[in-house]
C-alpha cells in the first residue's frame, strides 16, 4: 500500500466500525493528545456514546522527557472514575509503543481500570516495546526517517501528512 494512498476518512470509518464492536455499554473512550483525542471526540459522537470521552497526555511519563521537556500537547482530563472502568485508548499512529507505555503509566496514576484496550487508525510497525493494538484500521510500513501525522481541518475532516525528519 502506498502511503500517499491513505485516505484518513476511509480509515476513520473502519475505526468507527472496529471500536463499535469493542464497546460495551459502560466502555469509556480516551484519546491520546492530540490526534487520538480528536478521534475519541468524533467516535463518541458518531457512536452515540452516553458519556464524555477523556483525553490523556503522555508528557509526564515519557522516557525521553529529559530531551523533550513538557510539551504543549495538553493535559489529561478523565471525566470519570478510572477504577473498575472498561477503557479503550485511541491513538492516530502506533509506532514504537513508547507513547502507549507512557499513557498507561499516566492512566494508572488515576486509578486501576478493569480493562484497557488500544485502537489505532494506523499501525506502522517498528515496535520497541511489546505493545500491540486490539484494533488497527490499517497497517503500513514507513522508513524510520519519516513520520505519519494526522491533521484535522475546521470541519473536522481528517487527513494524513508524511513528514521527513
Amino acid at each position: 500500500m502506498s502511503i500517499l494512498a491513505l485516505d484518513a476518512e476511509a480509515l476513520y470509518r473502519e475505526l468507527l466500525r472496529g471500536v463499535g464492536l469493542l464497546c460495551g455499554p459502560q466502555t469509556r473512550l480516551v484519546g491520546i493528545t492530540s490526534g487520538g483525542a480528536w478521534l475519541a471526540q468524533r467516535l463518541q459522537k458518531d457512536l452515540n456514546r452516553p458519556h464524555e470521552s477523556g483525553v490523556i497526555s503522555s508528557a509526564l511519563h515519557r522516557d525521553d522527557f529529559a530531551q523533550r521537556g513538557l510539551s504543549s500537547g495538553g493535559q489529561t482530563v478523565l471525566p470519570f472514575d478510572v477504577n473498575g472502568a472498561d477503557i479503550i485508548v485511541l491513538d492516530d499512529v502506533l509506532y514504537t509503543g513508547r507513547t502507549i507505555r507512557a499513557v498507561l503509566n499516566e492512566l494508572f496514576d488515576f486509578g486501576r481500570p478493569a480493562s484497557v484496550r488500544l485502537a489505532v487508525l494506523v499501525d506502522r510497525g517498528g515496535r520497541e516495546l511489546p505493545i500491540q493494538a486490539d484494533f488497527a484500521a490499517a497497517r503500513v510500513t514507513l522508513p524510520a526517517s519519516q513520520s505519519l501525522a494526522l491533521a484535522r481541518d475546521e470541519a473536522g475532516v481528517f487527513s494524513f501528512h508524511v513528514e521527513d525528519h
